[in-house]
């Protein structure tokens, strides 16, 4: 089950929502989360739910070790780590032609960062079952996130603040990334699909810069929108996630693109891999190798294909490479170019990352920048992409990919009659955007979900 799908939209959140409400007591409500999430995942994975609950289980006692100072801590969490990437590892890189049990990269994460955490405090070591089987089962973050650190979260599941403005902050972020994701993620996603699933010979310059384009704004607007829509339903129900991105396209180089680009993720490798490797503490030349692992690491937690690897090693270049001032001084710190280059470069690398294989990457870059595709067919499809619906959502996503709306809205919220009068509007705004989800879905448009790839 999806977020953007009629039987979570109108069944599965209408109840969970009302049950939660209407049964008092904050460990029956933990419990309900608990019940629900287990059948929110069930529906699509009935069989990987085992795995999942395997997976608690055996963190859960790796806890319980790990408060204990009785005995060996740190063979007890390498034993934890290497239980956790050896399930991961099997499933996504074993080569076996095993279905992959959705969100597993999301949950074995969360995994690691419990038993971390106990093993830094071991006052943290949870003596509730239940209390880790929600941390790690709870259905907003579970299929794809954002990655939510133990550390972070642990006191709001014994106590948290329920009150109608979170309810409704919660359920306005919602709809704004259900938009973001149905209106146009799905959107971009059309165009790119269908360059891309072209012979590459029929891919002409004006295609390929389309299909680069709308990959850009699809994988963005996609994972963004499923982390607002985590974030608001966590909000629905007492918990406060942190951010996940930060308008990444208004970035000013590689490194602030990825302070800003699936935060949870990065800031996840920081603290349980960078850090622990030295980080910059060690000199350049570790500190370059460091950064390296990371983005290595970062490119085959998507998934075992070369491409993501390249991808992650492409950013780690130019990570580095922006620590080297004649560089820094050129494309980081001249205003005018600074955009430029970061566009350039996170578009080339989503090429890459969007690919099949390193050969289709390659070819389809070439394509962008080769003035010899003009033929009829490589001109039909450039056209066949540029839809009045495409367009419309290509120029929404441009606009809604810098921080103008933010501004706005903190313009109106100066005085109190602007801001009766912009939450007015916002209100609105907010139902109309719904409808319009609730239409496209009911009329079986195109709903691609990427995270199976994840």
């Amino acid at each position: 089950m999806v977020f953007s799908s009629i039987p979570f939209l109108c069944f599965f959140l209408p109840a969970t929502f009302l049950l939660y409400y209407l049964i008092p007591g904050k460990r029956i409500k933990n419990i309900i989360l608990i019940l629900t999430s287990l059948l929110f995942y069930s529906v699509g994975e009935p069989k990987y739910i085992l795995v999942m609950l395997g997976s608690i289980i055996a963190n859960y006692i790796v806890g319980v070790l790990l408060g204990s100072s009785r005995i060996n801590r740190k063979l007890v969490l390498l034993v934890g780590v290497a239980i956790n990437v050896g399930v991961l590892v099997f499933f996504k890189y074993s080569g076996l032609g095993i279905a992959l049990p959705v969100g597993i990269s999301f949950y074995t994460f969360q995994a690691i960062s419990y038993i971390v955490d106990v093993y830094r405090d071991s006052e943290l070591s949870q003596k509730k079952f239940l209390n880790v089987v929600l941390y790690i089962s709870f259905f907003p973050q579970l299929i794809a996130g954002p990655i939510i650190k133990y550390h972070d979260i642990n006191e709001q599941i014994d106590s948290r603040d329920l009150s109608l403005d979170k309810v409704y902050s919660g359920v306005k972020r919602f709809i704004y990334g259900l938009s973001k994701k149905v209106l146009i993620a799905n959107n971009m996603a059309i165009a790119v699909d269908l360059v891309f699933g072209k012979n590459i010979s029929e891919v002409g310059i004006g295609a390929a810069w389309i299909a680069a384009f709308a990959y850009m704004f699809q994988i963005y607007f996609d994972f963004s929108g499923y982390s607002d829509m985590a974030i608001g339903l966590g909000e629905m129900f007492g918990f406060k996630f942190k951010e996940n991105f930060n308008y990444p396209y208004s970035s000013n180089g590689i490194k602030d693109f990825w302070r800003r680009w699936h935060i949870s993720l990065s800031t996840w490798f920081k603290e349980y891999v960078y850090f622990p490797l030295g980080g910059n503490r060690k000199g350049k030349l570790r500190t370059y190798v460091n950064k390296y692992i990371v983005f290595f690491l970062t490119g085959l937690w998507h998934g075992a294909n070369i491409t993501f690897v390249l991808w992650g090693l492409w950013h780690g270049t130019f990570s580095v490479l922006e620590e080297i001032k004649g560089f820094k001084r050129i494309f980081v710190e001249k205003k005018i170019i600074r955009k430029l280059y970061t566009w350039f470069v996170v578009m080339l690398g989503f090429v890459m990352f969007r690919a099949e294989t390193v050969k289709d990457g390659i070819s389809m870059i070439g394509q962008m920048f080769s003035i010899n595709s003009f033929g009829i067919s490589q001109s039909a499809l450039f056209i066949s992409c540029l839809t009045p619906l495409f367009i419309a959502a290509l120029v929404m996503a441009f606009i809604l990919s810098f921080p103008a709306f933010t501004y706005v809205r903190a313009r109106a919220l100066k005085n109190d009659s602007s801001a009766r009068i912009f939450d007015a509007i916002e209100v609105l705004i907010t139902l109309i955007l719904l409808g319009i989800c609730m239409i496209s879905l009911a009329s079986g448009s195109y709903n691609p979900f990427i995270y199976f790839r994840f």
